[in-house]
């Protein structure tokens, strides 16, 4: 009996490779088709309008939002994507918000070198941390980098002449010649608020971070640091070098974390060693599980979330019983309740939605591409 021609069997090899190719160029495009490309422009208009149509309380609710979420999206590809657990997250930002310090302050340098040059001393610490993940793991490897924080304290309050020590010193604003780019109203003549200025320029850098972040994700570096996460052994079996990505991995995290302590530093103006405890370690674990472990745009999610949570309960709080601004006010101050919410929030979200706001948004969004069908 002749069996009936494969449907197949008319198209050429090199064609149906080329449509396989092809498809998976789609699957790695960022922006696919004209849809993609209208959200960019719409995007761009946004971001343009808002400093023009918000006041400076949410413009700076949004510029630490988006310096929060750099940091962030580092933890994330430490934590989220390779699995190694980090409690250290601040001790990158203090390096970083002094490196600023001393390069801007100091020596006068501008924002072209000392953002990047914080970065990378970031990266290099964690190039020296790295190791001890390859040998720890889970809680251990979390108490390791949990002692970072009180070398740092202790580094940022002895090493006075660069760090000024308990007093702290002063940051710079971003400079590059006589542009200021923390006070684009005066440098450029417009009515700009400071709150506008760094917005436009701290906006773009996130975008940066995390467009690069999504290409170290899906890249083979990126791969391999999901194998490590989901199967160690598995991943050592098929060729991973672990002791490679997985201090590769401290090292892409920390540079992340030291650029975005410079610029919250440059934010800020002023620094002291007691802004870089173990509060902002917590409050960072805190942002990529609200937020949704393993994703990039749940690292910026989770820090809106966050960055929000201190001055919603800052403005509400001569209304909430038992809450004081002093220490020696009674009840419990502002700053303990925020750390009491953000725990809480680190616990209901493992127990009750372990995919963070990223996981809500993808079950909301299938929900509404599927409707009527959903159930």
């Amino acid at each position: 009996m002749r069996r009936a021609p494969s449907p197949l069997a008319s198209v050429p090899v090199l064609r149906r490779i080329d449509g396989l190719r092809t498809s998976y160029a789609d699957e790695l495009a960022l922006f696919r088709g004209v849809g993609g490309w209208a959200a960019l422009v719409g995007l761009a208009a946004l971001y343009v309008a808002t400093p023009l149509v918000i006041d400076d309380f949410w413009l700076s609710v949004m510029n630490f939002t988006a310096i929060a979420a750099i940091a962030a999206i580092g933890l994330n590809l430490l934590t989220g994507f390779t699995g190694q657990v980090s409690l250290g997250h601040a001790f990158f930002l203090g390096l970083g918000a002094y490196t600023a310090g001393y390069l801007g302050g100091e020596l006068k340098l501008p924002v072209l070198v000392w953002l990047p040059v914080a970065g990378i001393i970031g990266a290099l610490v964690g190039l020296l941390v790295g190791p001890f993940a390859l040998r720890l793991r889970g809680l251990y490897l979390a108490i390791v980098t949990l002692g970072l924080v009180f070398v740092g304290e202790h580094l940022f309050l002895n090493l006075r002449q660069i760090t000024g020590g308990p007093q702290g010193r002063a940051v710079p604003s971003p400079q590059i010649g006589g542009l200021n780019f923390a006070d684009l109203g005066t440098s450029l003549g417009l009515p700009l608020t400071r709150e506008q200025s760094f917005f436009l320029f701290v906006v773009p850098l996130l975008v940066i971070a995390a467009l690069a972040a999504k290409n170290i994700v899906r890249s083979r570096p990126g791969r391999a640091f999901q194998a490590i996460r989901d199967r160690e052994l598995a991943a050592a079996i098929i060729g991973v070098d672990r002791a490679r990505y997985k201090v590769g991995a401290f090292a892409v995290s920390s540079f992340y974390a030291a650029a975005a302590g410079a610029l919250y530093g440059s934010y800020l103006r002023y620094i002291t060693p007691g802004q870089f405890d173990l509060g902002p370690s917590i409050q960072y674990v805190a942002m990529i599980i609200v937020g949704g472990i393993g994703t990039v745009y749940g690292s910026i999610a989770g820090a809106f979330f966050l960055v929000l949570i201190p001055r919603v309960v800052e403005a509400l709080s001569p209304a909430i019983p038992f809450v004081s601004h002093s220490a020696g006010g009674g009840g419990v101050t502002v700053f303990v309740l925020n750390q009491l919410i953000f725990g809480a929030l680190i616990v209901l979200f493992l127990v009750f939605e372990p995919l963070g706001l990223s996981g809500i948004w993808s079950r909301l969004r299938t929900y509404v591409r599927t409707w009527p069908f959903s159930y």
